[in-house]
């Protein structure tokens, strides 16, 4: 059975488990922080999410899509086209890499009342400006972010996209991908009875996390 480590409130590790959900794997999930428990637990870094499968623990979440996809290719999340995988792992790396990166710079003040500098901010506005548009030419939207196939690149930017909205809108006053055909997928796709499930877990899981960040009395 595999196991699916860290926290429900992790974008990252909502990534994974709404892979595992589509592809109709059988898995488990163990409550592990980030940090000194991960690390325990097996993690290199200390990071969520890891696996823990039948032949040892695998870390970073797009390494375990790709192994879930090997290992497991009954329900493909990327297409058998050399040609249209490469494009779907185009729009991946753009979600991760450019945009949210770039929006997890505001996260600790957004979500977590922890000030970031005014130039951390301004540069995070650039780089979303920058970066919004060249992913919304390269996605298509039909329905799903790279076609007519849900795929890796969904599990990315369904649990990435209310993030940037939320952080935006907190920091700037707006939600940046609200005028992009962004938001209207964002809003059909968290409709999907996984993404149902997987929220009603993050909200859930949002309230220990809260307690577990909240200052400890003198």
């Amino acid at each position: 059975m595999l196991v699916l480590c860290g926290f429900a409130f992790s974008n990252y590790y909502n990534k994974v488990k709404l892979a595992l959900m589509e592809k109709l794997i059988p898995f488990e999930e163990e409550l592990i922080w980030t940090g000194k428990p991960a690390f325990e637990a097996g993690s290199p870094l200390g990071k969520v999410p890891f696996l823990k499968t039948p032949q040892g623990i695998i870390s970073e979440s797009d390494v375990i899509l790709e192994y879930l996809e090997q290992q497991y290719p009954d329900v493909p999340l990327i297409p058998r086209d050399h040609f249209q995988a490469a494009k779907v792992r185009e729009i991946n790396t753009y979600l991760n890499l450019h945009l949210e990166l770039s929006a997890r710079s505001i996260y600790p003040e957004a979500f977590f009342k922890r000030p970031v500098s005014e130039e951390v901010k301004a540069s995070a506005q650039k780089n979303l400006k920058r970066f919004i548009p060249v992913l919304n030419e390269l996605a298509a939207y039909t329905p799903y972010i790279a076609g007519d196939q849900f795929t890796i690149a969904d599990c990315s930017a369904i649990v990435h996209f209310p993030l940037i909205s939320l952080a935006t809108k907190l920091i700037y006053g707006e939600d940046m991908l609200a005028a992009t055909p962004a938001k209207e997928y964002s809003d059909r796709m968290k409709k999907m009875p996984s993404m149902i499930k997987i929220n009603e877990d993050r909200k859930a899981n949002q309230v220990l996390l809260m307690e577990k960040l909240a200052p400890k009395p003198a």
